[in-house]
């Protein structure tokens, strides 16, 4: 009983793993030459052993196709590098698709193909033809075109504390697209060239722009997310994936492994939607101690509002969305055409998941809009608009007296006094003239 107990605690992890789950769907078209497919078992059995169901098919093939009109697939892998692609594949069609909320795995080949134009629609400047990443450093027995690259330390989608991932393949630098972001840099130490001699390269160094194309401003793997949260992988290096380099030690030896075979899990993880994703799953607004818990058809100007978003994360080892109160820069905006509020959501300590704020309505009245704008790269843009009409008090809406409105009362009554003095005077002053009038007489 202990042993088996044991060996289930052993196994719950794998277990779990094994169970992981893509929060759009397990469908996965691998597109690749076939003889190279088992150079790369391991990427996809991995795949297929996390629950996706993966569908082979050539570069020149044309079934299955990938069909913008009735799309049979979430997930798009193109490991490939042929000058020409079938009209399914074409640049123009991918971009289609991500529209349609398929996400693309996409490795950048080295030499001029239809994803070196797909690439610049993204954003990405591409190297020139032929011109791989390069460093000496660390001293080690590979070509210098094999880099090791140490792992991010700080990063939200690659895991902490890997091992150096051996990389072979493009540098490519990041346009100042906010949806672009990168995801695992090159080494400081590194730069692009044509050549591995050290003459041709002096005489680079002497050109100018030579820092486009050298150290940790290029990235190697970058990552796109379109406004529809369709999400874009892009590696310069099909190496990264392979069985070579998933089983090639570190420099040093010892027996260690690289980390090539998780990152290329967590790239996958994040490309695929499992990790990061997160949604807007209500949003509930009111007045402060309204009596009702349904939403007001209208609001009255100077009222108090409260404003309640419920958010959730996906679990892929579970397969459910979990309560996250993570989010420590939530905002909310009262809007019409300009925010007039913009204020921040904070996470209610009580209840997991649930942010809310508390504000004064302005005092204008119109058609006014609850905006939630959540946008950080790496994650799933939070989006949430609400329409509500702000309108005045109505004519017995108003407070019977106004603290602002005291001098004016005070002018009317004081004129009022005054006036009924003078009056009282001013008669009086008249009855006296008769009789002193009539005792003359």
């Amino acid at each position: 009983m202990a042993l088996s107990w044991l060996l289930t605690l052993f196994l719950s992890p794998f277990v779990l793993l094994a169970s992981a789950k893509s929060s759009t769907g397990s469908r996965v078209l691998a597109v690749l030459d076939p003889k190279i497919q088992p150079d790369y078992s391991i990427f996809f059995n991995q795949l297929q052993e996390n629950g996706y169901d993966v569908t082979f098919r050539g570069p020149s093939d044309e079934k299955p196709e990938l069909n913008v009109d009735d799309l049979i697939f979430d997930h798009v892998v193109l490991f490939t590098a042929a000058k020409s692609s079938v009209r399914d594949l074409s640049p123009q069609n991918l971009v289609q698709v991500t529209k349609k909320g398929v996400n693309l795995l996409l490795v950048v080949p080295s030499k001029q193909t239809p994803l070196s134009s797909l690439a610049a629609e993204f954003n990405i400047v591409l190297p020139p033809p032929s011109t791989p990443l390069l460093s000496y450093f660390p001293e080690r027995g590979d070509p210098a075109s094999v880099i090791p690259i140490p792992a991010p330390t700080d990063s939200d989608i690659i895991a902490k504390g890997l091992n150096p991932i051996w990389y072979k393949g493009l540098g490519f630098h990041l346009g100042s697209n906010p949806m672009l972001f990168p995801i695992l840099n090159a080494p400081k130490e590194s730069f692009a060239a044509d050549s591995t001699d050290a003459e041709a390269l002096v005489q680079a160094a002497e050109k100018g722009g030579e820092g486009l194309w050298a150290g940790s401003s290029l990235a190697v793997v970058a990552g796109f997310q379109t406004r529809n949260n369709a999400r874009v992988a892009w590696s310069g290096s099909l190496e990264l994936f392979s069985d070579e380099y998933m089983r090639k030690e570190i420099s040093g030896g010892y027996g260690i492994n690289s980390g090539n075979t998780q990152v290329a899990r967590d790239i996958v993880a994040w490309a695929f939607q499992e990790n990061n994703v997160l949604r807007i799953e209500k949003v509930v607004h009111n007045v402060v101690n309204a009596s009702s818990s349904e939403a007001p058809e209208l609001y009255t100007t100077n009222s108090q509002a409260v404003f309640t978003a419920d958010i959730t994360k996906f679990n892929p080892d579970k397969n459910t969305w979990e309560p996250f109160r993570e989010i420590s820069d939530l905002q909310l905006e009262f809007t019409m055409l300009d925010p007039h509020i913009r204020t921040a959501l904070k996470p209610v300590a009580s209840s997991p998941g649930q942010y809310s704020v508390q504000f004064r309505v302005p005092d204008r009245h119109g058609v006014f809009k609850f905006i939630i704008d959540w946008k950080r790269k790496g994650w799933t843009y939070l989006h949430s608009s609400t329409t509500v009409p702000v309108v005045p008090p109505r004519h017995d809406g108003y407070p019977r007296f106004l603290s602002a409105a005291w001098p004016y009362y005070t002018g009317a009554i004081s004129t009022s006094i005054g006036f009924l003095l003078f009056s009282a005077l001013w008669l009086a002053g008249e009855s006296q003239k008769k009789t002193k009038s009539q005792k003359v007489e």
